[in-house]
């Protein structure tokens, strides 16, 4: 995308708003990313440099906003395998694999679905002033499922106040140990950072607000097949929820590690060989629900369970004397 201007004028109703809050009302353009145009010397307004992003404006005045071109980011593109599942000028909605980690951090600065977006999409508008493609919401590395992503400031301005106002439905599909005492069940529990490992999450009083609502799809000898909706997003949500409530993730080796070894008689044994047949934490996005940014058009997407959960499920559901679904 090539340098551009927008030019804004400021409304009846908006006498007295802030400089940043106006432009940003005006334009697919972030607020954060209106105060540093500003910072940067790049808006005027009535020809005049802006200095102050709450500079109060009076109806009538004009505002011109210069937008450089975006930025390239410091990241390798890569021709990774990705499954798009949907994809338009303004956005994409990816089925991401197990074991592929959404953003490059220390550590992980290759493989990544964002160095897969790189090479993937010849589109790019950037985001943020940045080359680089908009991630609305992550996966954990071990969880599978669809995302959505942002090719344009506009497109992630409209995802992220969505998820915001809970407009962007998630459905989960998890297999928890032991079986749930009521379904549907709403687990509300804050959750934060815990101070003994930081890579770890737990339920924690001066932590975020969480809520997670869970139903039971199919009742295995030992273990739920479950439905998670989100209400909110917080990292390792659903996982510190159902630890929290004693139905760890299976396979979930940081939240619920050896907890089949509890189990006495057939169930222990049905339950170390469904541990053994799960190689990595068994969730999966398997639902996605929003309204388009640009078009206002309520999409839907659906990603049926991978090959490696689908035949952990498909062995439970035969031990458990069920059929399947």
């Amino acid at each position: 995308m090539q340098e551009r201007e927008i030019d804004v004028t400021v409304g009846v109703g908006e006498d007295g708003d802030r400089l940043d809050a106006i432009v940003a009302r005006h334009t697919e353009l972030s607020r954060a990313r209106v105060q540093k145009l500003i910072e940067a010397g790049l808006v005027r307004v009535e020809g005049a440099t802006a200095t102050r992003k709450s500079e109060p404006l009076a109806p009538g005045t004009r505002v011109t906003v210069r937008v450089p071109s975006p930025e390239p980011v410091d990241l390798v593109a890569e021709d990774l395998p990705l499954d798009v599942v949907y994809e338009d000028d303004a956005l994409l909605v990816v089925n991401k694999a197990a074991g592929m980690v959404v953003h490059p951090a220390p550590g992980h600065r290759r493989g990544t679905l964002v160095n897969a977006l790189l090479h993937h999409v010849r589109d790019l508008a950037g985001v943020g002033g940045r080359l680089r493609p908009g991630i609305v919401h992550r996966l954990d590395r071990d969880t599978s499922g669809l995302l959505v992503v942002a090719k344009n400031d506009a497109a992630h301005l409209g995802l992220t106040e969505a998820l915001k106002r809970r407009h962007v439905r998630r459905l989960y599909r998890a297999a928890a140990w032991g079986h749930l005492s009521s379904s549907p069940l709403t687990i509300d529990a804050s959750v934060g950072r815990d101070p003994r490992d930081r890579k770890r999450m737990r339920v924690a009083e001066g932590g975020r607000r969480a809520v997670s609502r869970a139903r039971v799809r199919e009742r295995w000898l030992a273990a739920d097949l479950l439905d998670v909706a989100l209400q909110t997003g917080r990292t390792h949500q659903i996982r510190v929820h159902l630890a929290h409530v004693g139905h760890p993730v299976v396979g979930d080796h940081v939240y619920g590690p050896g907890w089949e070894r509890g189990m006495g008689g057939a169930a222990h044994r049905w339950a170390a060989e469904l541990a053994r047949r799960t190689r990595r934490q068994f969730l999966h996005a398997a639902e996605l629900t929003f309204d388009h940014p640009v078009t206002g058009e309520r999409m839907l997407f659906r990603a049926a369970l991978p090959e490696d959960l689908a035949g952990v499920a498909a062995w439970a559901r035969s031990t458990s004397g069920i059929e399947g679904t």
